[in-house]
């Protein structure tokens, strides 16, 4: 008897001290529920349209990555990432299987099999001084080793050759200030022409052979005036650039060695232009574009040498560089925004006047403003020029245009985050109830047991159904509900583009998106930036009557002093609740651990000063903040003078203007730490509610 009492008492203590736990099963642990890859905003793209290949078009990114895309459907075929300081300059593909990379400021080339990805050679360059970087492939390249590749960088010009990279000759062609813009090999000649600009005052024309790099002419002219920005080049001979006034229009004739300037007036062309003007990058056929007041302007040079205004497009407007087609002929395009719209132009280099093709597409608010286009063409049945347009958005986003239509698209902003937080789903509404996609082990054995008997082909036909009803009940972890434990959530993301997502975290779907307008260019705030995002309300006791949202921060520059910008934007809709901005620099957000009547997360957000401002601006929340002024502490790290300090809010700022929510603050303490045996590599605090605060350091 007395056994059965401690054995009672031994069981009833054991069962006392247990409490529930929630784990994952053996099989699911390094399962990744879904993948996706990304390549970042394009910056250069080539096609590769050949008959015996897969159609598909190359391209590099602001994210340093080289990358090859299927042109059917925009999935991604091979990709590399380059290092963080491994800037790609320029791409192209040669002999129609290389991709050929410049990197690096113009001192490494690469060379990658097109239908692979895989390297086919490396070769680094090791030029004097920084300059621009170009990459020139001829179009009558051979394999072999006296094929070779023309490369500018470093204030060098290299001949690497095709078939391993090898550098064939190096000549150093710029002085100090001097910079080569533009490289001319006319096709079936010996001598190639680099022209550039030196210090911006001085032109110049270099003509190498091409066989052994030696100079073979140098010619130089000084324009007083000076110049403004990069050439501008109509034809193998003819270069045009803006004076250091932005005012006057300089074409520089430099064939033949012998270099003259000849000066046109912006105001010549046309009485509405006034104001300084700006060149536009491009590459047209006998062509240039200028911005003046906000409007594109096509200008092309005469036979007699006279500038000509040919159109004035709206400032939304995005032009291709040129496209050769067949019989010599050129085309380019033009892209101009609408409402809610595109307008997708085809023109010839040499007739402005007709149009090739032109095609409206309906776009997506959301995906901003087009800002670059590349095009292609294609044969069509009846033997005539068709054509695909490859277009860049403000979001960073990509799409296919053919025909009228959005063949794919891809959002490439995903490729560079710049935050990411965690965001509860709703409840069902119906009974207050969550779903719950958990099975219990008598249901997860049968469940594995028929997958194995599906998977040895000896599942009956009412196994069949089974497992196809337990394939549709694995869809519930992708409802929009929150499920039993809380697996199910929403993942915000905050891009450089300043575009927000909404993620589903159960099958990676984008949600929503929404394009921010506090982060996109204008007149008030030039450069802006998405900079972190934070929990703004989170209801848990009105949870079926107030939604969650999500507080976007950002600045109007990448320097910290430059004005701030405020978004709140609900969570389940992705709808601006409202934003304000530009205001007052921001450095810092610290969340603090108090709510308001509506459970609005009260936040200090500190400036380059070190003065406190208090969010949301309401007397509630003013109120809350006063009555725990002495039970808030914040902290600081100084990594490169190994210094730690603590921070309190001490009373209201004296401002030309009162502001009862700005506070000054104080410092409580610091811990100065010996630079030459420690170094603060990373702080961590748990949470908001605690007052310790966590270093590392290494010795």
């Amino acid at each position: 008897m007395n056994m059965a009492i401690r054995v009672f008492f031994l069981l009833l203590t054991l069962f006392s001290s247990t409490y529930l736990t929630l784990c994952i099963y053996e099989d699911q642990v390094g399962h990744m529920d879904w993948h996706q890859q990304y390549i970042g905003k394009v910056k250069h793209a080539v096609f590769h349209t050949q008959k015996a290949a897969r159609k598909r078009v190359v391209v590099s990114t602001e994210e340093n990555v080289v990358a090859s895309l299927d042109l059917r459907r925009g999935e991604i075929f091979w990709r590399h990432v380059l290092g963080p300081k491994d800037v790609i300059d320029a791409i192209d593909i040669a002999l129609g299987k290389y991709v050929i990379t410049l990197s690096s400021g113009g001192t490494i080339l690469r060379a990658w099999n097109l239908p692979d990805g895989q390297m086919i050679w490396e070769s680094t360059l090791s030029g004097s001084t920084p300059s621009k970087s170009i990459l020139s492939i001829p179009t009558n390249l051979k394999i072999g080793k006296d094929n070779v590749v023309f490369v500018y960088g470093g204030g060098c010009l290299y001949a690497v050759a095709s078939i391993d990279g090898e550098v064939v000759w190096k000549n150093e062609l710029t002085s100090e200030g001097g910079d080569i813009q533009q490289l001319i090999y006319p096709e079936g000649t010996d001598i190639i022409y680099a022209v550039g600009l030196v210090a911006l005052a001085q032109f110049d024309a270099y003509q190498i052979n091409v066989k052994t790099g030696g100079l073979l002419k140098h010619s130089s002219m000084v324009f007083p005036a000076g110049f403004s920005g990069d050439l501008s080049f109509l034809t193998s001979g003819i270069a045009v650039a803006l004076d250091s006034t932005g005012s006057v229009l300089v074409a520089v004739d430099f064939q033949d060695g012998a270099i003259s300037f000849h000066q046109t007036h912006v105001s010549e062309l046309g009485s509405y232009f006034s104001g300084p003007a700006v060149m536009l990058p491009t590459k047209l056929p006998g062509m240039f574009a200028l911005e003046i007041n906000k409007s594109t302007v096509f200008i092309k040079a005469t036979n007699d040498g006279k500038l000509e205004v040919l159109d004035t497009f709206g400032h939304s407007t995005a032009v291709s560089e040129s496209l050769y087609l067949s019989e010599g002929q050129q085309a380019f395009g033009i892209i101009q925004q609408g409402d809610g719209k595109i307008i997708l132009t085809i023109k010839l280099g040499n007739d402005w006047t007709s149009n090739l093709l032109q095609e409206t597409i309906q776009m997506d608010y959301q995906r901003g403003i087009a800002q670059k286009v590349f095009i292609n063409t294609y044969v069509r049945t009846d033997r005539s020029n068709g054509f695909r347009a490859l277009i860049v958005n403000e979001d960073h986003s990509l799409l296919l245009v053919q025909q009228g239509d959005i063949v794919w698209s891809r959002e490439d902003g995903l490729a560079s985050i710049t935050d990411v937080m965690a965001s509860e789903l709703p409840v069902e509404k119906d009974g207050v109830s969550v779903a719950k996609v958990e099975h219990n082990l008598f249901e997860w054995l049968k469940g594995h047991f028929l997958k194995l008997k599906g998977t040895l082909m000896i599942a009956t036909p009412d196994d069949v159904a089974a497992i196809q009803r337990m394939r549709l009940r694995s869809s519930e972890k992708s409802k929009m509900t929150r499920d039993h434990n809380g697996f199910r959530k929403l993942l915000i993301v905050l891009t450089r583009a300043g575009k927000l997502f909404a993620l589903h975290t159960g099958d990676g779907r984008i949600v929503w998106s929404l394009l921010l307008d506090s982060l996109r260019k204008s007149e008030t705030c030039q450069n802006p930036r998405g900079l972190s995002l934070h929990q703004w309300q989170d209801p848990h006791h009105h949870v079926l009557d107030e939604d969650p949202s999500v507080l976007v921060v950002g600045r109007c520059d990448h320097s910290t002093d430059s004005p701030g910008v405020l978004s709140i934007v609900d969570t389940y809709t992705g709808q601006e609740r409202s934003h304000m901005g530009p205001t007052h620099s921001i450095t810092r957000v610290i969340p603090l651990p108090f709510t308001d009547s509506v459970e609005q997360r009260l936040h200090l957000l500190l400036d380059v000063n070190q003065q406190a401002r208090l969010y949301p601006r309401t007397n509630e929340a003013l109120d809350i903040f006063q009555r725990e002024l002495g039970n808030i502490y914040w902290y600081s790290a100084d990594v490169d003078e190994g210094i730690l300090k603590g921070h309190a809010v001490q009373n209201n700022c004296i401002l030309e203007i009162a502001d009862s929510y700005c506070f000054h603050t104080r410092d409580l303490w610091s811990i100065v730490l010996p630079l030459e045996s420690e170094k603060i590599i990373a702080t961590a605090t748990r949470n908001s509610i605690e007052v310790l605060v966590y270093s590392f350091f290494s010795f």
